[in-house]
């Protein structure tokens, strides 16, 4: 039987009782119906998973104790930098899911000129906190210990300054009308890929010279138009069965 697994937004150590924040407290005690003794798994985003049990569920909160741990590691091979031009609430909240399951190692919403969502300062603040809970469960979900990087949307500027911190990064940039198709890019692909895609309208033309002024190159993944969030997911699956003899970057 699979067990429970439990993000801890604490430092994690043997024998050292942790709590849950009261979200994910009611969530243990109220959904999932978990007493004290239960068996858990738990990790704190560090990399690695404790073997756990439930000591003690209050309205206060749960107390867990960590009493093994494993250094288990679940990452992709490929540390991939998703640059997603803003989409609607649900295709948005889509899209960091999945992608947090495909293994993506950053987020960077992105405001583009034809992004139909516009969101201000205490806006964007809410939407972050709100993206960073569904990437934490889908952690919980498909077993990854280690928390993808989700920033503040930004302007695309800004966006393409992830290339600056990455200068040894694939910059692939997703265009129904680019000549290179995705697969003839990847065989000499370095370990760190940076991915851009634009919103449902496309990128405007200026906004493509920009990208591509800033180092990146053109890709297609075949003769359809995708909507923004299935060719996100669609780029991060292909990228999952690039070349295998990349090595991992390290953390």
């Amino acid at each position: 039987m699979r067990l429970t697994r439990l993000f801890v937004p604490e430092r994690l150590a043997v024998g050292q009782q942790a709590s849950l924040p009261e979200a994910a407290s009611l969530h243990v005690t109220r959904v999932l119906r978990l007493a004290a003794g239960a068996r858990v798994v738990l990790f704190d985003g560090s990399g690695g998973e404790y073997d756990g049990t439930i000591v003690q569920t209050a309205r206060s909160g749960v107390t867990l104790l960590p009493t093994q741990y494993r250094p288990v590691e679940r990452e992709s091979v490929h540390q991939v930098a998703l640059l997603q031009a803003l989409a609607r609430g649900e295709k948005m909240d889509w899209i960091v899911q999945k992608a947090t399951e495909l293994g993506v190692a950053r987020i960077v919403p992105v405001a583009l000129e034809r992004s139909v969502v516009r969101l201000k300062d205490e806006q964007a603040i809410k939407r972050l906190a709100h993206w960073r809970a569904i990437a934490v469960n889908a952690c919980e979900q498909c077993g990854r210990n280690r928390l993808p990087e989700i920033v503040l949307p930004c302007t695309l500027d800004e966006a393409l300054q992830v290339c600056t911190d990455c200068p040894e990064s694939l910059q692939l940039l997703l265009d129904p009308e680019a000549t290179v198709a995705l697969s003839a890019s990847l065989p000499s692909a370095p370990q760190r890929v940076t991915v851009l895609i634009g919103p449902e309208g496309g990128l405007t033309s200026a906004e493509t010279d920009t990208a591509i002024g800033a180092g990146f190159v053109g890709v297609n993944l075949g003769p359809r138009v995708l909507r923004t969030e299935t060719a996100a997911l669609a780029v991060l699956s292909v990228l999952q069965f690039a070349p295998m003899n990349w090595q991992p970057a390290s953390p």
